[in-house]
């Protein structure tokens, strides 16, 4: 029997996570297959292992990141201290549940980073943002989280994003799918008059390639980039974890 590793989320039209796994298993001649498992609740999740596959690991995505730890046994020190899963590896009686998504986000933005790039603003609190938190920490970067929620620690409200912040914080994150396919004509709602050639954005979206946000800082002239590699560099930790 095929092992068999996915990826627990919904929606997953956007993702290329599936495809991406196929062809590595195809072109490294692994005997294994990867699929997507859309649940409509995380409280589906226990039926994954009814269905008679021989799992072997899974990638999370939104929006179960966080709902999934009480199904896990274990957690590693990582995934512990951010508080969001998204890997799973299986062992004979045991669910461990990593965050490979760190380090995909630090690798990835890293050597995009100048010496004006202290100071960032994340856009969305789920676990995608905490990930980019605890990476940003990592690399000596003070930050603020932009949400709806005010009950978050170190939080503001997008109403209160003025011209004065944008020119403080040179670094903006969406952490949120909002420009994600299908939806691909939303866009974070920011005053980009302020936008300027010392910007850095960064969109964990990665379909489209380019999303309005990284259209509107691109045409005034800030350094962007998407999701996919961050994508890459942590489905290729997962793997990593899968075979340890």
């Amino acid at each position: 029997m095929k092992d068999t590793y996915g990826l627990v989320g919904f929606p997953l039209e956007h993702s290329f996570s599936q495809r991406y796994f196929s062809e590595k298993f195809e072109a490294q001649k692994i005997n294994a297959n990867y699929q997507n498992f859309e649940l409509d609740t995380i409280m589906q999740f226990p039926s994954l292992f009814q269905k008679g596959m021989h799992l072997k690991g899974l990638n999370v995505t939104i929006p179960y990141k966080e709902s999934i730890l009480p199904f896990l046994d274990e957690l590693d020190e990582d995934a512990k201290i951010i508080g969001a899963v998204n890997c799973i590896r299986f062992t004979e009686n045991k669910l461990i549940g990593y965050n490979t998504d760190h380090e995909g986000f630090r690798l990835s933005i890293e050597p995009l980073i100048q010496q004006y790039h202290r100071k960032a603003l994340i856009f969305g609190s789920g676990g995608s943002s905490k990930s980019v938190e605890f990476a940003l920490r990592k690399m000596g970067i003070d930050y603020k989280i932009v949400s709806r929620n005010y009950t978050l620690e170190n939080t503001i409200h997008y109403n209160d994003i003025s011209g004065s912040i944008l020119n403080e914080y040179k670094i903006l994150i969406n952490c949120t799918p909002l420009g994600m396919f299908p939806n691909i004509d939303s866009c974070l709602p920011i005053d980009f008059d302020w936008i300027s050639a010392e910007h850095l954005f960064f969109d964990l979206v990665y379909n489209p390639i380019e999303s309005v946000f990284l259209r509107r800082g691109r045409e005034k002239g800030a350094t962007t980039k998407n999701g996919y590699e961050m994508l890459t560099i942590q489905a290729d930790e997962s793997w990593k974890i899968w075979n340890l």
